[in-house]
Order: C-alpha cells, then sequence, then structure tokens
C-alpha cells in the first residue's frame, strides 16, 4: 500500500435548521398564539485521531466531507433534531492546516485527540420567539445559518523517538533491520527507500522505542534534488537523531557535512537535536581512516559509534547507547 503523508480535503458542516412559522389551533383553546419551534443545529464535522491508522490513503479516494443539515422546526413547538456529526479518523501525529492562510488549525499528537475543524450551523428561531403585546400573531421565523467550509490541508508527522539520517547507500534501511524487527528493501544502489520506514526497537529495563528511517537525502534537496526534503517533517517530532555515515568512503565528513546543511536549510532546529552519528561498514573501512574521522567528528563535539550493519558487529553496544541516550532525555525532561 503506498505511502501518503500529505492531503488537501474540504469539510462542510451542517445547516442549521429553518424556524417554523405556526399557530395553535385547537378547540375551546382561543387565541391559542404563536406555536412554531425552532430549528435544530447543523452537524460539525469532528476530526479524531487514532494509532490504528498509519497513513492518509484513505483520502487519495475521498476529499470530500459533508456533516448533517440540523432539521427544520415543526408545529406544536416542535424543535427540529440536531444534524449528525461527520465524524473523520486521522493518523496520531496529524497536523490540520487552513488551505487558504497556511494557519496551523490543530495538531493531533496523542491517541484519541479531537478537534472540531468546521461548526454547525445555528437553527432558526420558530415564531413563537416573536410573540409580544403588540403582535400577538406573528408570522416571522428565521432561518438556520450556514455550516462552515473550508478546504483543509493535512500533513502527517510519524511520532518517533529515533530518526536515521544520511545519504542514499549509507546503510539506514540495514541499521533499521538489526535495531528491529523491520524489513525494509536493502540494495547497492542509492534511493532503495522511496518513503518513511518504521521499526519498534525493544530495550532492556524499560519501554520500547520506535525508529523511523527515513528516505536518503542529497546535496541540494532543500532545491527539490533527489526525492527532495518532503519526508523531513517526520524527523521533527524525534528526540534523537542517528546520523549514519559510510565510514569506507574517503568523503565521509564532506557527506556528514552536506546532510547537516540540508538538514538546517529545512529547519534549523534539526541541527541542535540530540545527535549520535553511527560510523557504519566498519567491516570494509580502514581502521587509519576510521580514528581519524573519529577525531575529526569529536573537534565538532559530536559522539561517534562504530558498527557494521552488514555483520551485525557493535549493534547489540549501540542499544545499550540509545538507551542511555533515551534515559539521559527522560531525566533532564523529568528536571
Amino acid at each position: 500500500m503506498a505511502f501518503v503523508d500529505q492531503a488537501r480535503f474540504n469539510v462542510r458542516a451542517g445547516d442549521g435548521g429553518n424556524g417554523c412559522v405556526s399557530f395553535r389551533r385547537e378547540k375551546y383553546v382561543p387565541r391559542g398564539g404563536p406555536d412554531g419551534g425552532d430549528g435544530g443545529r447543523g452537524g460539525n464535522v469532528i476530526i479524531e485521531c487514532s494509532s490504528r491508522l498509519q497513513s492518509l490513503i484513505d483520502f487519495r479516494f475521498k476529499s470530500h466531507f459533508k456533516a448533517e443539515r440540523g432539521v427544520h422546526g415543526k408545529g406544536k413547538d416542535m424543535h427540529g433534531r440536531k444534524g449528525k456529526d461527520c465524524l473523520m479518523v486521522v493518523p496520531v501525529g496529524s497536523v490540520l492546516k487552513d488551505s487558504d492562510t497556511g494557519e496551523i488549525i490543530g495538531d493531533l499528537c496523542e491517541e484519541g485527540d479531537r478537534i472540531v475543524i468546521a461548526k454547525g450551523g445555528k437553527g432558526g428561531l420558530g415564531n413563537c420567539h416573536f410573540a409580544s403585546g403588540t403582535n400577538r400573531t406573528p408570522r416571522i421565523a428565521t432561518k438556520g445559518s450556514d455550516g462552515e467550509v473550508k478546504w483543509v490541508i493535512i500533513e502527517l508527522k510519524l511520532i518517533a523517538d529515533i530518526g536515521l539520517v544520511g545519504l542514499p547507500n549509507a546503510g539506514k534501511s540495514t541499521l533499521l533491520s538489526q535495531l528491529s524487527a523491520a524489513n525494509p528493501k536493502v540494495a547497492g544502489y542509492p534511493f532503495t527507500t522511496l518513503e518513511p520506514q518504521l521499526g519498534v526497537l525493544h530495550l532492556k529495563h524499560m519501554d520500547s522505542c520506535i525508529i523511523a528511517d527515513i528516505p536518503g537525502l542529497i546535496e541540494g534537496a532543500h532545491e527539490g534534488v533527489g526525492l527532495g526534503f518532503r519526508f523531513l517533517r517526520h524527523i521533527e517530532r524525534t528526540r534523537i537523531l542517528l546520523h549514519i555515515l559510510d565510514a569506507a568512503s574517503e568523503d565521509a565528513l564532506d557527506d556528514f557535512t552536506v546532510v547537516e546543511k540540508e538538514l538546517a536549510a529545512y529547519n534549523k532546529d534539526l541541527i541542535k537535536r540530540t545527535t549520535l552519528v553511527i560510523l557504519n561498514k566498519a567491516d570494509i573501512a580502514d581502521e587509519e581512516q576510521l580514528i581519524l574521522l573519529q577525531q575529526s567528528l569529536q573537534e565538532k563535539g559530536l559522539d561517534s559509534f562504530v558498527i557494521s550493519g552488514l555483520t551485525g558487529e557493535g549493534i547489540e553496544e549501540l542499544k545499550e547507547k540509545i538507551a542511555d541516550m533515551l534515559d539521559d532525555l527522560n531525566i533532564h525532561s523529568a528536571e
């Protein structure tokens, strides 16, 4: 199934029902007076998030959502029924924006979060509201107001604890398969990962965490080169970034700089995120070059960790390192 993380749709809340003009006409009740009921309120369009959904694929097949209008009022003071709400379910991590202004309407981050995206119109008043000492037989009633109508853009930002970033073929997918039970496509050519992949890392003595593998960035991604940076929204919510480098490459340090620049071009806050540089492919890297690379990263104030995603070297130690980093972040957030 295709991964869809952005969509545009139209919502239309229900119109309010009209008020009624009616008079009591009962035997033995002289001058019965007005008894027109009020119209019912129009239904709202409500959006709720659920972890049962992982993609916005449903919006590919449906883009218009409408709530029920309120029922018109009737005689004998019978008020119209409220229109039924339209409930839409979206994945956790959905951001809703007004299509015309770009203003953020809602950010649904936790299971069960909901928002009224379009309010139903108010019901009209029946003629009983307009009776007075000088007008005992009012023949006026008001119409129900229109429900809200708007176009909305929805963007999905995956909720993950750890984000994997790096150039194509750095070994992100291989590492994801080593850290979790995920089975992403792995091949010896660039851009084998064309959409974000998720995996669950099970840790000892603490809760499991979610890892997101973000498709490879290249120089100029912020200008739309390669896959562009449309998937970078999925690491905006991550707590830790694992920056994967091909340690066997002679340009590993330059590769790191390229990705850092692309991250900064998208969101400057990303380069301030807690980061661990993973020096992958240690099984084929030159040992002396590996040491120099570690020293260069240390001079930049960055921690590094040597592994081989292919052979599994250093994977268990990396899991312990990640657990320590998450534990440290939990302590600081509690303070």
